[in-house]
């Protein structure tokens, strides 16, 4: 249960002001068809973090030793420094096919090629060599990127304008360092 719900709380903390939030938010406004942009969203997310999970906790079974928790809480670490910088999203998709099936498999390609790589991403599969459990920290994780992701989509851009992401940056800082410190010191 820890693994799922520190993924749930990590990954949603550190999911608000990220790129793929402002991407939800740009297609939900341009396109105003929720449900296959939530379902894209989901779809993507479950794909590309089942792909960290999995990388995750395939490294932890080859990496043994008191060195990998000080891999992994400096990852967190950085995770803080990472979480604390803004994303820029400045490309508008394209708002020429408006079908369910073309919403949809527009935003799940967006969201897949987008999340490669990101912190999120990143947290997933440092998450899953922590704990070394694929399916909690998957569900804990797409959990926390639809906790977000979602009411960006309902709530579109006029929700965005009002949130203080320097302060929510922050936030997700501090729930990185938080959990780099716990691992470095409990191991």
């Amino acid at each position: 249960m820890d693994a799922f719900l520190i993924s749930t709380g990590l990954v949603s903390i550190a999911e608000i002001g990220d790129k793929t939030m402002l991407l939800a938010i740009v297609l939900a406004a341009a396109w105003r068809r929720p449900l296959p942009i939530l379902l894209g969203i989901l779809a993507a997310t479950v794909g590309n973090h089942l792909f960290a999970a999995v990388a995750g906790a395939v490294l932890s079974h080859w990496m043994h030793g008191p060195w990998v928790r000080w891999v992994v809480g400096a990852a967190f670490l950085a995770f803080a420094v990472w979480a604390v910088i803004p994303d820029r999203f400045d490309e508008r998709p394209d708002t020429t096919e408006k079908t369910f099936a073309g919403v949809f498999w527009t935003t799940t390609a967006a969201f897949f090629v987008i999340e490669m790589g990101d912190k999120t991403q990143v947290a997933t599969a440092a998450l899953a060599a922590q704990f070394g459990a694929v399916l909690p920290v998957l569900a804990g994780s797409t959990l926390g990127m639809m906790l977000v992701n979602g009411p960006a989509v309902l709530l579109g851009e006029a929700a965005a304008r009002r949130l203080p992401m320097r302060w929510i940056r922050l936030a997700a800082a501090a729930g990185f360092a938080a959990t780099g410190l716990w691992v470095l010191l409990t191991g």
